[in-house]
């Protein structure tokens, strides 16, 4: 399988969203990647619910939604609702981890597991098999433009023998500091999914970024 290019939101103008979604509609990228963060789980507010109703009827692409709030379950319906197709929460923000992950399965969604990168990915062995996504932070949670974390590497071999172990399917997505630098080596090293922000939003021309990450 080739691997996901996953652009992220956060990284737009947004003064027009509009037309970031419209870029992002027209590009291969399959997925689109949007970070709702509270500001207590970490140090920052994006955006939340309204923003994703609000652009959910601009394209069919995968709406990966990547939840760094506290207490994530009380919201699965609504981000359901709002047009979520794979749902991650962070493991550090869920004391039920597997409660959690049932949820949003039950709610009808693809269920990921997000990782900081002071996180084991041995705290994943007793989930792997029932989820279908794995997001490894490869920077500290809650800003953009944030230097790649070299460890990640080794994280992403470590997931994989996890993962084999489990006989699980779940995709491992990498978050943070990805780009044209090290995009073909994190897909050498096992990754599925890749989620760009700045790399494509920051470009000359974001269009090109795009199809130059997804190898195509």
């Amino acid at each position: 399988m080739s691997h996901i290019v996953a652009p992220s939101l956060l990284a737009a103008d947004f003064t027009d969203l509009k037309s970031a979604v419209a870029m992002v509609d027209r590009s291969p990228a399959p997925w689109l990647h949007l970070d709702v963060m509270d500001g207590v789980f970490v140090p920052n507010i994006s955006f939340g619910l309204p923003v994703i109703q609000a652009i959910r009827p601009l394209t069919k692409k995968v709406f990966d939604v990547h939840l760094m709030i506290v207490r994530p379950d009380n919201y699965i319906s609504a981000f359901r609702d709002a047009g979520a197709d794979v749902l991650t929460v962070h493991a550090e923000a869920c004391p039920h981890l597997h409660r959690s992950i049932q949820a949003i399965k039950a709610a009808g969604m693809k269920a990921g597991v997000a990782i900081n990168p002071h996180t084991n990915v041995t705290v994943l062995e007793d989930v792997l098999a029932d989820i279908d996504l794995v997001c490894m932070m490869s920077v500290n949670p809650g800003f953009g433009g944030q230097k790649f974390i070299e460890r990640t590497y080794s994280k992403i071999a470590a997931l994989k023998e996890l993962r084999t172990r489990a006989s699980s399917n779940a995709l491992i997505e990498i978050d943070g500091g990805v780009g044209d630098m090290n995009a073909k080596r994190l897909i050498i090293a096992g990754a599925d999914v890749l989620v760009a922000g700045n790399s494509v939003f920051g470009a000359k021309d974001p269009a090109q970024a795009i199809v130059s990450l997804s190898g195509k």
